[in-house]
């Protein structure tokens, strides 16, 4: 393994949900969590990696279609903020997303792998596990399929075929400073990605934490393929994290808020998680 490089990390988010609940996001009991039908919103982010030497994305997003076709098949009842496509958010941060060499692509939920057509030029690094699992016997089960877009899927899938997607089987160096490793619980194949930076090592963990709650609380989210591999999941990233502060959640509103970059936390904004978290 070659000595790491340092990275500036990036999140962006493109997209925020206002109206979910808590008992969406955490696996609880009413008796017990007296906040369980409050509001707690759900943010959307892609992210990026960045030094002289090399750009990586992590994970895609989804984009004006997919935000459509979910309101219309949820007959409203999915309701999502949407603001620029993720390839638009990197185009104000002087990225081309029809440039970028290589996406990590966290697991294939619509939200991280919906707009690959916009990066034609990339290698998409998976876990293999995920795609055995989007594309085998779970997805037969509306529970499990109901986070994936079957034209997401066959499009990797064709990437697959031209020679473009990496497949990885566990823990893998990707960069010198950029790894993956596999958590899985919320999907078979869910990874993480481990990055160093200036205050050391920042773990995204994507969906194997949505939000900070989540892996502090040892409270699981409730869209999860084996609840013990979560819960094992997040002792993974504060592991891998050169401290608890270091671990990014995938979903958390207030990543926009703990990082410098933000003006006003939403839609549109980009923060520097390779930057001290601010002081509250």
């Amino acid at each position: 393994m070659a000595d790491p490089e340092s990275y500036e990390v990036y999140a962006l988010c493109y997209a925020v949900r206002s109206n979910r609940k808590r008992h969406e996001n955490f696996i609880v009991s009413g008796w017990i969590d007296p906040e369980h039908d409050h509001d707690q919103p759900i943010a959307y982010y892609i992210w990026v990696l960045r030094n002289t030497n090399r750009t990586i994305v992590v994970d895609t997003g989804f984009d004006r279609a997919e935000w459509t076709r979910r309101t219309e098949d949820s007959n409203g009842s999915w309701v999502c903020e949407y603001g620029d496509s993720p390839a638009e958010g990197l185009a104000m941060l002087g990225i081309d997303s029809r440039e970028v060499s290589d996406v990590i692509v966290t697991h294939l939920h619509y939200d991280h792998a919906g707009s690959l057509e916009d990066f034609p030029a990339a290698r998409f690094h998976l876990q293999e596990l995920e795609m055995q699992y989007a594309t085998g016997p779970h997805m037969t089960q509306g529970y499990f399929a109901g986070a994936y877009t079957v034209d997401h899927i066959v499009e990797m899938v064709r990437q697959v075929f031209r020679g473009r997607v990496v497949f990885h089987s566990g823990d893998s160096e990707l960069a010198p400073g950029v790894t993956v490793h596999h958590i899985g619980g919320h999907t078979m194949g869910l990874q993480c990605v481990r990055v160093m930076t200036a205050r050391g090592w920042v773990v995204l963990a994507s969906d194997a934490s949505h939000f900070y709650a989540n892996f502090e609380d040892a409270a699981p989210f409730p869209l999860v393929y084996n609840v013990s591999d979560m819960l094992q999941g997040f002792k993974r990233l504060v592991a891998l994290a050169s401290t608890p502060d270091h671990v990014v959640p995938g979903h958390d509103p207030l990543v926009m808020s703990r990082y410098p970059g933000a003006d006003t936390p939403g839609i549109g904004q980009t923060v520097r998680l390779d930057l001290d978290p601010q002081k509250s």
